[in-house]
């Protein structure tokens, strides 16, 4: 479904990623694993189109990523959990849930919307209340929601259970876990596989901007 061969990323004037090349087939769950700078987060906003690529090849569901338009990958069923969250916090945490709805067309939103709920019922507890009031752990579900939302194909997690309490970290691997009994297919990118090396049918070591194992 998702391959990428010899990618190559700079940021300005530096190299961050360099002849980079994974594949996820559809429906497995794969590890993105290196340390803080590795350059994952990198490589997730390149499939993201947030980065140009200086080389390589980057394919989804046999469409060329290197020349879609970067807003063309929600349309493509691709979902994506920044390590920051970003949500928007003028909106309730339904509305950010909502949000990509508003702009493509996620087929039945209101079904996905209760499968989301079934799956987290802990969101459907707080999707009245504002972003702001949330704590960083129920942020972070709020973005997970929402990368649900319109990540039909694919689910890419950047740091899902970076800088939350183990309790909300733990959370995060149950859900993880359905996903995988449900087929989901999913690219986690974390620091180390120590709790969800169980869950991946893949695992790429990223170092220094360059998969050394995998």
């Amino acid at each position: 479904m998702l391959k990428i061969e010899g990618l190559d990323v700079n940021i300005g004037a530096t190299p961050i990623l360099r002849g980079v090349g994974i594949e996820v087939p559809s429906g497995t769950m794969c590890g993105l694993i290196g340390r803080n700078g590795a350059g994952k987060t990198t490589f997730m906003r390149a499939i993201m189109g947030a980065l140009d690529a200086q080389n390589g090849q980057m394919e989804f569901d046999g469409t060329d990523l290197v020349e879609a338009p970067a807003h063309q990958r929600a349309h493509m069923g691709i979902g994506f959990m920044p390590e920051d969250r970003r949500l928007v916090p003028q909106l309730t945490s339904e509305e950010n849930i909502m949000l990509p709805t508003w702009t493509t067309k996620v087929e039945k939103p209101q079904e996905r919307l209760e499968w989301i709920y079934e799956l987290m019922p802990e969101v459907q507890e707080f999707r009245n209340r504002g972003a702001t009031e949330l704590s960083g752990g129920q942020q972070k579900f709020v973005a997970f929601a929402r990368a649900l939302m319109v990540g039909t194909k694919l689910l890419m997690l950047d740091e899902p259970s970076e800088g939350i309490a183990p309790v909300f970290a733990q959370r995060m691997v149950e859900i993880m876990e359905s996903l995988k009994k449900a087929g989901e297919s999913v690219l986690v990118a974390e620091s180390n596989d120590k709790h969800i090396k169980n869950l991946l049918d893949r695992t790429f070591v990223i170092e220094r901007g360059s998969i050394i194992s995998g």
